[in-house]
């Protein structure tokens, strides 16, 4: 089952850490840490093998792919030996590599991502291509009249106006390619009505928002245990410090908005209401790919009494998010293949942010995913009745 996996960001950090992953899985030159997709409880034949992953992409850089590894390994986000032994597949990867539109209208631009990932399928002899968006972080968008029809929105693409922010322009091609989609970040993507009803009217599944990879993983824990303790959490904060692109990106107030506001509702949800405090996130450019969160935790117990934890992460971002986007593409493509369409719910253990109104308890979340996957695979043995 050959399965295309097209990257949004794909000089990215975590696009190219993602592809050296796959690339070293599929020469058998590492194991599958971090993979959730190959644990017991997940592993089955509805998932595409890494060895069927073709890689393409699009990224508004031209940087080589095998230059952005040797930089990504001297930062020892990827191993060097690695990226000396998968050179011969990175230079296969990177001619199918694409820089992205940026030619005429929204309407032009998106035509242009329609033909190259039709190409791309047709070329490779695919049953289908994943879409994944692994590009730096957008500003919320604002609202358009043209955001919650369809009719309307393709007639607005065709103006001068710029309708979509560019992840939801590429989420537009995706569903009109024929692609299911996956949104890694928080920017708005195909949350805009026009490109859900788009994407339900051909029968596509897409899943999102904002991978969860650090501090935010460690609350989906901790907050359970908190509520099914009955302990009353009075205030939780925390300060994110972080380099690289990302970094960079949310130095910016409106994209750090963006990512804060992500973060932030899964408390909320747990819990059952917001305690004080909040997140910041800080640039700290001398940090590189990797990122450090402390969070303080004020509680109280039985009688009132104060209480407080406090807890503190260290993690290279790109290490821990490269899996994921590999485990997304390939359940996302066995949903595709499945039959399955609309937004994946049971993905939400990926996300900070996940569609639709699941648990944001990492333990609830991953007994739904177990159960989707267990599906998925008895739909493929027979076993399932479809």
């Amino acid at each position: 089952m050959r399965t295309g996996v097209w990257l949004v960001g794909a000089r990215g950090s975590v696009a190219t850490t993602s592809i050296v992953g796959a690339l070293a899985l599929r020469s058998g030159l590492t194991d599958p840490t971090g993979c959730v997709t190959e644990l017991p409880e997940l592993r089955g034949p509805a998932l595409p093998a890494f060895s069927d992953l073709v890689l393409g992409g699009h990224d508004v850089v031209a940087t080589p792919l095998a230059k952005r590894a040797e930089t990504l390994a001297a930062a020892g986000v990827v191993p060097g030996r690695l990226v000396d032994a998968l050179g011969t597949e990175l230079a296969e990867v990177e001619r199918e590599l694409r820089l992205a539109p940026t030619v005429g209208t929204q309407a032009d631009r998106a035509a242009a991502t329609i033909a190259e990932l039709t190409a791309f399928r047709e070329r490779h002899g695919l049953a289908r291509v994943v879409v994944v968006n692994v590009s730096a972080t957008e500003p919320a968008a604002g609202p358009h009249p043209a955001h919650t029809d369809p009719v309307a929105l393709r007639a607005a693409l065709a103006g001068a106006e710029a309708v979509l922010p560019t992840s939801s322009l590429y989420a537009y091609a995706a569903v009109e390619a024929g692609c299911p989609y996956v949104d890694f970040t928080p920017s708005t993507g195909l949350r805009l009505p026009a490109l859900r009803a788009l994407a339900d009217e051909r029968g596509l599944p897409y899943a999102g928002h904002d991978g969860k990879t650090g501090e935010t993983l460690v609350k989906s824990v901790l907050a359970p245990m908190f509520a099914m303790r009955h302990l009353a959490v009075r205030s939780w904060s925390g300060v994110n410090l972080l380099g690289g692109g990302d970094g960079a990106t949310l130095a910016d107030p409106a994209a750090n908005a963006a990512k804060v506001a992500s973060k932030q509702r899964v408390l909320g949800e747990i819990l059952g209401y917001v305690p004080q405090g909040g997140t910041r996130i800080d640039y700290v450019e001398e940090l590189g790919d990797h990122k450090s969160a402390w969070d303080l935790v004020t509680f109280a117990g039985f009688l009132g009494v104060g209480m407080r934890l406090e807890f503190t992460w260290h993690g290279c971002d790109s290490a821990l998010a490269a899996p994921l986007v590999l485990d997304l593409a390939r359940l996302t493509a066995a949903a595709h293949a499945a039959g399955d369409s609309g937004p994946l719910e049971d993905l939400a253990f990926f996300f900070k942010d996940p569609l639709g109104e699941p648990t944001h308890a990492l333990g609830d979340q991953w007994h739904r995913l177990c159960a989707y996957t267990r599906r998925l695979h008895e739909g493929v043995s027979g076993a399932y009745p479809r």
